[in-house]
């Protein structure tokens, strides 16, 4: 029986300049806004050389997230998503912060690639616009990075992330809010050396029209606007006459700017110089500014996950394609991991867990994709292309789950590799590896014949195998295998008894 939808469904987004958050209703597939909420928590200020996040601005940042969790703390799991974005990349003390984050807002908190947000930005913008068949640049400049996607509808097709935003780049130019025009000079510089690199594939003859996503353009928009610098947008004359403006200004307090936002003043010339050096590289001559952001395209991904068109899905068969492998030996694994999870459904944390399922059918699925490197340490190798791919859906923790499984999937089996997992999976995976270790070592021979009717238990540390009398003994491969294997699992402080 398909699982009804629910009613509310909710995004946030710990960005490195604010946090957001949208809540919707879900009625008959169609989604209204029923509350917005932000506030400007500076995240990414707090980053200090050696990138760790300072008290003061964690103080700041949870107390905000005890605001939003009041209003999202009591939702359903699954109708949530909640991302951090380049600071919590960054930030070597993030695991520390995101525990308590996490506890504020009762629910799991996933860090996203700059690819995997770039992708997300696209799909907030492009459900805001609704269809288009012309190609488009999407511009996002947050906190801590720039995104800029080329798509076509709903399709992003090139994304690319780079690590500049608005406040780090105010924090690295214009320290205290001070103003001139040779920091504008260097600013500018630093924006168009980043941008550099990706000029030819994001230049003006490879798209149809410039959209803007973010505070900091919405911000330029509206101060362009207001002072009758562009009645169209952001665009390049306008820009030259903003620059001109501040350039002439020693301090920020000192912007006669009415329609800008007290709050966004220290950040603000830092979005400026990258918004110009984006036109000035690129030619851009004019950019429309979207409302569909970061936390849209979240809503977007979540929609699709509730009804069954989930991103990380289409992801993995993508990959498996790429590498090569043997679909029919994944169909048989991921039989047998059925047939092992169906007998476990006594085993309470297995079945509270609805993801459980998904990420077993993506380790078999994805398991062998190292074999078109190389045969030898084959599951090394998938490991790592899934630890450090951009994976279209996945999360870092996502990422970092599946290469744990896949690389403790065959030979030795070390507890120690689960360790750094974020809870619950840190206490799980060990045995949602050991499921696929013996899924693969049943069907080592990759014949179509038939498994046995086995029986399967697994509690605590002691799995008991049983299969029909006779089957082991006209099985001798597979007898061998189960002996080994009870090797390998009982240096881990695991017992196989099998007969």
């Amino acid at each position: 029986m398909q699982k009804k939808p629910p009613e509310i469904v909710a995004a946030v987004d710990l960005g490195s300049n604010s946090f957001h958050m949208i809540v919707c209703s879900l009625k008959d597939g169609k989604l209204q806004t029923i509350d917005r909420l932000k506030e400007m928590v500076r995240l990414a200020s707090g980053l200090d050389k050696r990138n760790i996040l300072n008290s003061s601005t964690q103080t700041r940042a949870l107390a905000c997230l005890e605001r939003f969790g009041q209003r999202i703390r009591n939702l359903p799991s699954d109708s949530v998503r909640i991302v951090g974005t380049n600071t919590l990349r960054t930030a070597k003390n993030a695991d520390q912060f995101l525990l308590k984050a996490e506890k504020a807002l009762n629910h799991p908190i996933h860090i996203i690639s700059g690819i995997e947000e770039a992708r997300l930005i696209y799909l907030g913008v492009a459900y805001s616009l609704g269809s288009n068949a012309g190609l488009r640049l999407v511009m996002d400049i947050g906190g801590g990075s720039t995104e800029y996607i080329i798509g076509t509808g709903n399709t992003p097709n090139d994304k690319e992330s780079l690590n500049m935003g608005c406040v780090s780049v105010s924090n690295a130019f214009f320290k205290g809010g001070q103003l001139s025009k040779n920091a504008f000079t260097e600013a500018i510089l630093f924006a168009e050396q980043q941008l550099e690199p990706f000029e030819q594939k994001f230049q003006r003859n490879n798209w149809d029209e410039a959209i803007g996503s973010s505070g900091s353009l919405r911000a330029i928009d509206k101060v362009l606007q207001a002072k009758n610098w562009s009645n169209n947008g952001i665009t390049m004359a306008g820009l030259e006459q903003l620059l001109a403006y501040l350039s002439q200004c020693r301090h920020v307090n000192e912007l006669q700017l009415p329609d800008l936002d007290p709050e966004r003043l220290p950040v603000f010339a830092g979005g400026v110089a990258i918004a110009y050096a984006t036109f000035k590289s690129l030619g851009i001559e004019q950019m429309t500014v979207s409302d569909g952001a970061l936390r849209e395209g979240l809503i977007q991904d979540l929609l699709g996950r509730i009804y069954d068109h989930d991103i990380r899905s289409a992801t993995a068969q993508a990959l498996a394609e790429r590498y090569h492998t043997d679909k029919d030996q994944a169909f048989r694994i991921k039989q047998t991991i059925s047939h092992i999870l169906k007998q476990l459904d006594s085993e309470e944390w297995l079945f509270n867990n609805e993801d459980i399922p998904q990420f077993m059918e993506w380790a078999a699925e994805l398991h062998e994709i190292g074999r078109d490197i190389a045969h030898s340490q084959y599951h090394k190798h998938s490991a790592y292309i899934i630890e450090n791919g951009d994976l279209a859906g996945f999360s870092r923790q996502d990422q970092l789950l599946l290469s744990a499984i896949i690389r403790m999937h065959r030979r030795k089996f070390s507890l120690a590799r689960f360790h750094d997992l974020p809870a619950p999976w840190n206490v799980h995976a060990p045995c949602l590896t050991i499921i696929l270790r013996l899924a693969v070592l049943l069907r080592r021979n990759r014949h179509e014949d038939d498994l046995p009717d086995f029986k399967i238990s697994l509690v605590k540390s002691k799995i008991q195998l049983q299969f029909p009398s006779g089957w082991l003994s006209q099985s001798p491969l597979t007898h061998a295998d189960l002996i080994q294997e009870a090797d390998y699992l009982k240096a881990a402080g695991f017992a196989l008894i099998f007969s």
